[in-house]
């Protein structure tokens, strides 16, 4: 994800009701995130469509190796000589 340019990526709610498809466009082309404000605080993120998914792909991912971390401090693991032989004894390698 690009930086966040405050000067540029900070609008008011007011502003994009106003200007909705002129937001989404540069929302678009230029991959950053636009926060929306509302009296002054922040109110909501608007994000690509695939920055989006790829912050999901990148938050599974880092859970995944959360999980691996913990069953390897737990012991739960298996050496490469044994699933080696598991591999062949199951598809007569």
């Amino acid at each position: 994800m690009a930086p966040l340019r405050p000067s540029t990526d900070v609008r008011p709610v007011t502003e994009f009701r106003a200007n909705a498809s002129a937001v989404l466009e540069q929302m678009h082309s230029t991959k950053r995130p636009v926060i929306l404000t509302q009296h002054g605080r922040s109110a909501a993120v608007l994000l690509d469509v695939s920055v989006y998914e790829g912050l999901l792909d990148e938050i599974a991912l880092l859970r995944d190796l959360r999980v691996s971390e913990d069953q390897i401090a737990a012991g739960q693991v298996v050496s490469h000589d044994e699933v080696a032989r598991r591999m062949r004894d199951k598809w007569a390698l």
